[in-house]
């Protein structure tokens, strides 16, 4: 049986999310009542935010690495990252870690096209809306990423960080990043917003409008992990 290996941290509420929604998603795929092994390593989210508002990727990357190395020596076969922010630096991650990685983007990115969609909304703090990488991944395979205007964008950083990763979770900030949403839909064509930080999932899960799908990052990644887990 593999061992799953999660940093999390990144931050606290949806680690907590990932741990259940493994559990649940293992216990669902098995017959036999067991649980599947996990190691979680919590980092220093406010070390990482001062990195990377500071543009010090390095250091950031640095820490990350020495994060998967504790996973690695608590037995874990492979890993993921809780988060999409820290996806910003996942290719150099990825160069240097000791265990395979599975990408929150790669996951989402291949969930989009099994639904056949092209043209895609993305939330998700400023360093991921502002960041290539997204971009990146999904145009490899000819689907176009859409991001929120800069004072959208501005807001939706600002709740991020002020609410969501607090645990605070307002039905005044619920209704603003819908119509923000909206919006993106109306005058951006886009068929689907991905909700690109896994605290968005939790003031959003449930308020999924029927003409706007929603691609939870936190599940797809946790199918993702799952899959590998039985493999």
């Amino acid at each position: 049986m593999k061992t799953v290996g999660i940093i999390g941290g990144i931050g606290p509420e949806s680690t907590i999310e990932y741990y259940r929604f493994i559990i649940e998603g293992y216990r669902a795929r098995t017959t036999d009542g067991s649980y599947p092994p996990i190691v979680i390593n919590s980092v220093d989210l406010n070390k990482l935010l001062s990195w990377m508002n500071a543009n010090q990727l390095d250091e950031f990357t640095d820490y990350l690495v020495a994060a998967i190395e504790k996973l690695a020596c608590a037995g874990a076969h492979f890993a993921a990252l809780a988060a999409n922010t820290p996806h910003v630096v996942f290719d150099r991650i990825r160069e240097r870690s000791q265990l395979p990685l599975i990408s929150i983007v790669e996951a989402t990115r291949d969930k989009a096209c099994d639904l056949g969609l092209k043209r895609l909304g993305l939330f998700g703090t400023r360093f991921t809306m502002q960041s290539p990488f997204y971009r990146d991944v999904f145009t490899d395979v000819g689907l176009t990423i859409v991001v929120p205007n800069e004072k959208e964008q501005a807001f939706i950083h600002e709740k991020y960080f002020a609410e969501l990763v607090n645990n605070i979770f307002l039905p005044e900030t619920r209704q603003r990043l819908l119509a923000i949403g909206e919006r993106m839909k109306r005058e951006d064509g886009i068929e689907a917003l991905i909700l690109g930080g896994t605290e968005l999932t939790l003031i959003l899960r449930q308020a999924e409008a029927d003409d706007l799908p929603f691609l939870d990052t936190t599940r797809i990644h946790v199918d993702r992990i799952v899959e590998e887990l039985l493999s």
